[in-house]
């Protein structure tokens, strides 16, 4: 979807696209979707490893327990031109944030920002990797993800006469 100027934009970006951008991505659409505001929301990784799949099959458990269907996404790389199609570009980790900055062409629109520095108290804080971990590490990921969009889509799409 490309936006009009006035469409708020927002590119959620992990490691590899499979497991905590594509939840922030189903978080913040929601976000849009209960406002009733068109915004452009996508996700992608700061590498190639699983371009074309789909997120990871316990993110899409943890997104279809939250009423959210994760099987349309399918994982990206970050590109160049990411960075004036969107406004904001939202790392998942310290880690990604940096790649971000040294990736970020100079003179583009994109904000970049950490996910957690949107929620009060939790500023500076990662959203954990759940890959490695077990089941319920995806849970504890939504969790995050969850709470950071709501304060971004508090932030950015409350009041926003798009609709």
């Amino acid at each position: 979807m490309t936006h009009s100027p006035s469409t708020p934009s927002f590119l959620f970006v992990c490691t590899g696209n499979i497991c905590r951008s594509p939840l922030a991505e189903l978080a913040m659409r929601r976000e849009a979707e209960q406002r009733g505001i068109m915004a452009d929301i996508d996700s992608a990784g700061t590498g190639n490893w699983h371009e074309g799949d789909r997120p990871d099959p316990r993110a899409r458990a943890t997104a279809r327990r939250h009423g959210l269907d994760g099987n349309p996404l399918r994982a990206r790389q970050v590109r160049r031109e990411d960075f004036d199609r969107f406004d904001h570009i939202i790392a998942l980790d310290r880690s990604h944030l940096a790649a971000l900055r040294k990736l970020q062409p100079a003179g583009s629109k994109a904000q970049l920002s950490l996910l957690m520095d949107h929620v009060p108290g939790q500023e500076g804080r990662d959203v954990i990797d759940p890959y490695y971990g077990s089941e319920a590490g995806f849970e504890t990921t939504w969790q995050d993800v969850e709470t950071g969009c709501k304060a971004l889509a508090t932030r950015y799409l409350d009041n926003n006469p798009i609709k």
